[in-house]
């Protein structure tokens, strides 16, 4: 077994301890009541309207840590418990994404990198490696569409890269708001400042993830040379 399936062994295992241990954590602060007494939709709104923003939507959608910005439609989508609930988990989430909305209104530059990469990543992230493993397959007769397959696996390499950024300076944005209007103790930013911490290293261990994947998928185009 050579050094890349087992890094990718490795941070496979990690990235479920990681899942394991932020949905542990929410779950924890899922209990823990808000002293405002607000849900995560109101939290939301109460962000949006201190940061001028009103023309953002806030809505309710299913699922578990579903919760995510849609530039596009601009709207803050929440999960229902965190829609419905009062807790410190479900103002770290609501106002997380809230500081997507907020990055939008500014013109955060990551932010508006990643949205532009947005619809090439679809397309490769469907189809990249139906065409590593049919280049792989045809790699002597046709070796530029392996090549192909690499840089549509590169471009969702690159998206990890470009959303890192992004998803801390949303949580830091949050973090700041919650302490500012009071939403939260001192006790409780500390809280979701841990929540927001471990949300934030999924997108960690995906980026290696999808690095380590791509070295492998080039160390195998290289020795078929």
């Amino acid at each position: 077994m050579n050094t890349n399936w087992i890094l990718i062994i490795v941070i496979g295992i990690v990235g479920m301890l990681v899942q394991w241990k932020l949905k542990s954590v929410f779950a924890k602060y899922s209990k823990v009541l808000a002293p405002g007494g607000m849900t995560g939709a109101q939290i939301a709104q109460k962000m949006l309207a201190d940061n001028g923003i009103y023309d953002v939507q806030v809505t309710c959608v299913k699922g578990q840590l579903t919760d995510h910005y849609d530039p596009t439609k601009k709207t803050v989508n929440l999960s229902e418990d965190v829609f419905k609930l009062n807790s410190v988990a479900a103002a770290a989430v609501a106002a997380h994404e809230c500081g997507h909305a907020v990055q939008h209104k500014v013109g955060y530059a990551p932010l508006r990198l990643r949205s532009a990469l947005v619809p090439a990543v679809n397309i490769s992230s469907k189809l990249s490696m139906i065409v590593i493993l049919i280049g792989l397959v045809l790699i002597n007769v046709f070796p530029a569409l392996f090549w192909v397959g690499i840089a549509m696996f590169a471009m969702v390499f690159l998206f990890s890269v470009v959303t890192l950024p992004v998803e801390f300076n949303a949580s830091r944005r949050a973090l700041t708001w919650l302490q500012s209007s009071n939403s939260l103790s001192q006790e409780q930013v500390g809280q979701a400042k841990e929540a927001l911490g471990w949300a934030a290293s999924t997108y960690v261990v995906a980026a290696l993830s999808s690095l380590v994947t791509l070295l492998y998928y080039i160390g195998i185009g290289n020795s078929r040379r």
